[in-house]
């Protein structure tokens, strides 16, 4: 897992969706900003891509690259290359981002009202078939619980015991989500022009312009 601060590791791709077939390393000298993203994620699309499409307005002129990184860590029937296509194609959208967006009036005909005009990828989604399920467990549970040896005992078999049957009735595994150890979409990777990775957060609202200027003074 590339810690922040360290070196970003490259994007384990299936297909680019939009822009030329590129990667971390191949960028070098030029500050980036990857969105992660899931198709059936309504977060992902009333605050997520919004706060990126400002991000590429505010700093149209300057050297940032923005990418989307189309992933899946559930619902992998909608989560998918031919749900992104048609997203990428038309703005159509699916599952409870198209529920979400239709209730908040935010579609025209079941698809967005703007289109996404920076390079998107497709992760790396494969079987999961990991050799040792308690070792998996360990490491889903010191990503999403850190502090987890302090809880209380039946709490921690109470946790344990859910990440373990999580992990028995998972499929698959996108590879750069994992590789992150990413904790949900949307989430944001910011890597600068040495391809360092200089944040990655979850979620939306805190401040990202802010950190693309720190980004850009470096």
């Amino acid at each position: 897992m590339p810690l922040v601060d360290s070196p970003a590791i490259d994007l384990d791709i299936e297909e680019w969706m939009l822009g030329p077939s590129t990667n971390i390393s191949n960028e070098l000298g030029k500050p980036i900003l990857i969105k992660v993203f899931q198709v059936n994620c309504p977060g992902c699309f009333t605050h997520g891509i919004p706060e990126v499409l400002e991000i590429r307005a505010k700093f149209i002129d300057s050297p940032l690259l923005i990418w989307g990184l189309a992933t899946a860590f559930e619902d992998f029937h909608l989560n998918n290359l031919d749900n992104l296509k048609k997203l990428i194609d038309s703005g159509e959208v699916v599952g409870e981002t198209l529920a979400v967006l239709s209730a908040k009036g935010l579609l025209n005909n079941n698809r967005l009202d703007y289109s996404i005009p920076f390079p998107v990828a497709l992760d790396n989604v494969v079987p999961y078939n990991p050799s040792d399920y308690l070792s998996e467990a360990q490491n889903f549970i010191k990503k999403d619980f850190p502090q987890f040896d302090s809880f209380p005992v039946k709490n921690q078999k109470l946790i344990s015991d859910q990440v373990m049957t999580y992990l028995k009735q998972k499929k698959f595994e996108a590879k750069t989500f994992e590789t992150y150890q990413l904790k949900g979409t949307p989430s944001t990777l910011l890597i600068d022009n040495k391809g360092i990775l200089r944040g990655k957060w979850f979620g939306s609202d805190y401040g990202l312009g802010k950190e693309v200027e720190k980004l850009l003074s470096l």
